[in-house]
């Protein structure tokens, strides 16, 4: 068994990225410049998804290559220290294309996790 801490961990991506997912959903890419409250929130929910995914061990993290781990980190830097030069042409694209992918395989994971 995975250490639990782990399991919360993949647990807050889970939770923040499938928010992320439901915060945009009938929304446009014009939306998210024109909505300084969606903006923030999504910014926000990408940033936590990071944080989580760089507190899980590396050697938890080679369990599953499926997931991109690095690139989730990456993103959570920029964001952090380049808050001001924030591409949002990027993020809208990691929330309506990577998520919903991310979100299944975390589903798949967790649940294997809570199986064992």
């Amino acid at each position: 068994m995975s250490n639990p801490r782990t399991l919360a961990r993949l647990e807050d991506m889970l939770r923040y990225a499938q928010e992320a997912v439901d915060i945009t959903k009938g929304k446009t890419r014009q939306d998210l410049d024109n909505e300084r409250l969606l903006n923030l929130a999504v910014v926000r929910l990408l940033e936590i998804i990071g944080e989580a995914a760089n507190k899980i061990p590396r050697e938890e993290c080679q369990k599953y290559p499926e997931i991109p781990w690095s690139a989730i980190v990456s993103m959570r830097n920029r964001l952090i220290h380049a808050y001001g030069d924030i591409d949002l042409d990027i993020v809208w694209q990691v929330v309506q294309d990577n998520l919903p992918t991310l979100i299944e395989q975390l589903k798949v994971i967790i649940n294997n996790l809570k199986r064992s």
